[in-house]
């Protein structure tokens, strides 16, 4: 390792187990992490898919498993600083004659793009646990993909960049949509019944913790240092530890803080873990969906998505 600090631009959400390397009071050893601030930090995805801005980026796990596919210059390392529950992120008209998940087929459901993580996760959780046909369903999406690349299955609708999907689904335009938020609406109602829950269930009975973002390292750095994988690794698991203990005894939580402790309680002491051991039923998940729905062409073995020298780090 050099003497003097690697500088790297970095792009990364603030959150509570961010927090201390945004701040500087955790850095990776040897590195200097020059931090750009981007808000929402989904804007980041596609200036690191399409310009490679930065040495470092946060990166929605679907997107980066399609920009694999097309042989993108940057690695991922197994940190995870976004993960959600998805069964509560569709919702329907509830004019649309659809009282459960199978009365979708034969009706239009809007998503922002069809390869967002959102997206992939509730279309392979009401086809693999509900039975749904997605290829009986049309497809609304009015954002570009990320990955440019990428072709668009047939039963996919392109609509003008500036559609508002929850327009579209408050006139009855689409049945359904994903991902948009709460809508304020006697016309609208999740699809899932105590959609809650249901995902709690469905981690307990399968392990699968929907993963939202994952962390990636431009091929450039890699080239030349190969060591800062483990580095930010080692960086990103202390600041989370520490984060995780204050939680333990801090008092003045903020609303963010609230929702990791009632999350503790949901999935055990680690709301965010890190590592592919603990996350190998969830990426072997995430991948087969993305096989399923035509984002990628093959099943990638999980070792294939990360830097070789962080595949045993927990």
């Amino acid at each position: 390792m050099q003497t003097q600090p690697l500088t790297l631009k970095t792009a990364i959400g603030t959150y509570g187990h961010t927090r201390a390397l945004k701040d500087g009071s955790i850095a990776p050893q040897g590195i200097t992490l020059d931090h750009v601030e981007v808000t929402p930090i989904i804007a980041a995805f596609r200036r690191m898919i399409r310009n490679e801005e930065f040495d470092i980026s946060e990166m929605a796990i679907s997107t980066y498993i399609c920009a694999k596919a097309f042989n993108k210059p940057f690695t991922a390392i197994p940190i995870f600083p976004l993960r959600s529950f998805q069964h509560g992120s569709i919702l329907v008209n509830t004019r649309s004659r659809v009282s459960q998940p199978t009365d979708l087929e034969g009706k239009r459901v809007g998503v922002r793009a069809y390869t967002v993580t959102g997206g992939i996760w509730v279309r392979g959780i009401l086809a693999n646990e509900y039975g749904v046909d997605l290829s009986k369903i049309t497809w609304v999406v009015p954002d570009e993909e990320h990955v440019q690349e990428f072709k668009l299955p047939r039963n996919v609708q392109k609509v003008a960049p500036e559609t508002d999907l929850k327009e579209l689904l408050l006139s009855g335009d689409i049945a359904a949509a994903i991902g948009t938020g709460p809508i304020d609406s006697p016309d609208v109602a999740p699809l899932i019944p105590n959609a809650q829950d249901a995902a709690i269930s469905f981690f307990r009975r399968t392990g699968v913790y929907p993963i939202n973002h994952m962390v990636v390292v431009k091929n450039s750095v890699l080239k030349d240092h190969g060591w800062v994988t483990t580095a930010l690794f080692d960086a990103f698991a202390r600041a989370k530890r520490e984060y995780l203990q204050r939680l333990n005894t801090a008092t003045d939580l903020t609303p963010q803080d609230e929702n990791v402790v009632k999350l503790k309680g949901m999935v055990g002491p680690d709301p965010f873990p890190y590592g592919v051991a603990a996350n190998r039923a969830t990426l072997s998940t995430m991948i087969r969906y993305n096989v399923e729905q035509g984002v990628i062409p093959r099943r990638y073995e999980v070792e294939e998505l990360f830097a070789p020298n962080t595949l045993s780090m927990e």
